[in-house]
């Protein structure tokens, strides 16, 4: 988080409340996602088709009834028991308040239920906020030859010149973090599940 996101954040008032990402989501989040990048185009990164296909392993974050967050990820198809995060947002003013964490804590959840043992990302080397999060959430730098900043990139990953900071999260390699106590069971019944 930034100095400016600090000094920007508000004190929290009210609860957020994790629920499934909904279809009628992606209006709300595609109006919001550029703007909470700091007017980087995000938007084409993010089509409506995670938002009607990937439902049950994505969240969103409401508070005072708004979106203050969202997480958007799925389970692998080409790898058994993988799961990756593509996208995550929280509001600029709703930063550093723990959103991000329960966000990912609910996904790291659904895919545990689901089987996946490991967890994959990627970000940006230039999002060094976003490198030191996945970090503190257990991540691991996958190594790579290249680096930029001292930080290990795969070269070219989403093109030529677009180098990525590529992570992995192993999820039950430490029995104390809660992930096992519950992952047998699915997350049932958060706002948002079809009845």
């Amino acid at each position: 988080m930034t100095a400016a996101d600090r000094a920007g954040a508000r004190p929290v008032t009210t609860a957020a409340t994790i629920r499934r990402l909904r279809p009628s989501d992606y209006g709300t989040v595609i109006a919001v996602i550029d703007e909470w990048w700091g007017g980087r185009p995000m938007s084409d990164m993010l089509p409506r088709l995670f938002f009607e296909h990937f439902a049950d392993t994505s969240f969103a974050a409401d508070r005072a009834g708004t979106l203050t967050g969202f997480l958007v990820g799925f389970l692998s198809q080409s790898q058994p028991g993988e799961a990756y995060i593509h996208f995550v947002g929280v509001r600029p003013g709703q930063r550093g308040q723990g959103l991000g964490r329960r966000l990912y804590e609910a996904f790291f959840e659904a895919a545990s239920a689901r089987g996946c043992t490991v967890v994959r990302a990627v970000t940006a080397p230039v999002n060094t906020d976003s490198v030191a999060f996945h970090r503190r959430m257990g991540f691991s730098v996958e190594p790579r030859q290249a680096a930029r900043d001292g930080i290990p990139v795969a070269a070219d990953y989403d093109g030529p010149g677009r180098d990525r900071v590529r992570f992995v999260k192993h999820l039950h390699a430490d029995e104390g973090d809660g992930l096992l106590r519950e992952r047998a069971m699915p997350l049932r019944g958060l706002p948002g599940d079809p009845a």
